[in-house]
């Protein structure tokens, strides 16, 4: 079996607090309330876990959920070796038992009959049923689970039920603001603050057409892979189209209306 040991961060992730977050989720963790973590791609939510993770000295159990998950993904299966059959517990099973905190990243985008999975340990009970092992486990005082998704980008096909958003204290998170986002980018790519702060005039040039042409506006993700584009030499103008227009839109409308956008900034 795994060691929590195995789980732990080891090295301060960086991350810029943009009001009380810390504190709050801090409270949350201490009652061990399970928590949701909604806002839009890329703004800094698995980040913030990696950070309160570190910052709080537990193991983090991470699970980027996809339409093909199984229950049997998230708690475990029966496999075959040499000596016949074994089982293997799955990441939430482990993080159930080593007391982590485990956290499933775009939880909308795993399958409705997966996500009930989580339900009980999710309230007074804290258990988590292995039907196929015959196994009732009790969850560890010191675990916690989280979850996140982006409900601004979600169909109504991919929505959470209010049975299940309802066991969750939930954060908001949304694009920093200007100096802070300009913060982040200088301090994560080593890149001047005069440069972050253009970058960051496009991403609210992008922001803006949310709506008009685009989908999901410019992450912070995203100004942070072009700063360090630019860390690497590569001009800022190109650097943006590469890592912030590109990636986001196939519309020559869009793309010429940012292209404009970056030649004005980058003047």
């Amino acid at each position: 079996m795994s060691s929590a040991e195995n789980f732990r961060i080891q090295q301060q992730p960086f991350y810029q607090p943009q009001g009380d977050e810390v504190a709050l989720y801090e409270a949350a963790y201490a009652a061990r309330l399970p928590v949701m973590l909604k806002g839009p791609t890329g703004c800094g939510k698995s980040r913030f876990v990696e950070f309160m993770a570190w910052k709080l000295g537990k193991p983090l159990i991470s699970v980027a959920c996809n339409e093909d998950m199984t229950a049997a993904d998230l708690v475990g299966r029966y496999l075959l070796d040499a000596g016949g059959t074994r089982w293997q517990d799955g990441p939430l099973t482990q993080a159930a038992r080593l007391g982590a905190i485990c956290y499933l990243d775009e939880i909308v985008e795993a399958r409705q009959d997966t996500l009930v999975v989580i339900h009980p340990l999710t309230d007074h009970r804290r258990t988590l049923p292995l039907d196929k092992k015959g196994e009732l486990i009790s969850a560890h005082p010191d675990f916690q689970l989280v979850i996140s998704y982006n409900p601004g980008y979600q169909s109504l096909m991919k929505d959470l039920k209010q049975s299940t958003k309802q066991r969750f204290a939930a954060f908001l998170f949304d694009y920093p603001d200007a100096d802070t986002e300009t913060a982040i980018v200088a301090a994560e790519a080593g890149v001047n603050p005069e440069i972050a702060r253009k970058l960051v005039d496009v991403a609210h040039a992008g922001r803006r057409l949310k709506g008009h042409g685009l989908d999901e506006g410019i992450s912070t993700r995203l100004i942070v892979y072009a700063a360090l584009l630019i860390r690497q030499g590569i001009a800022p103008a190109a650097a943006c189209r590469m890592a912030m227009v590109h990636p986001i839109t196939d519309d020559s409308d869009v793309s010429d209306t940012l292209d404009h956008a970056i030649d004005m900034i980058f003047a």
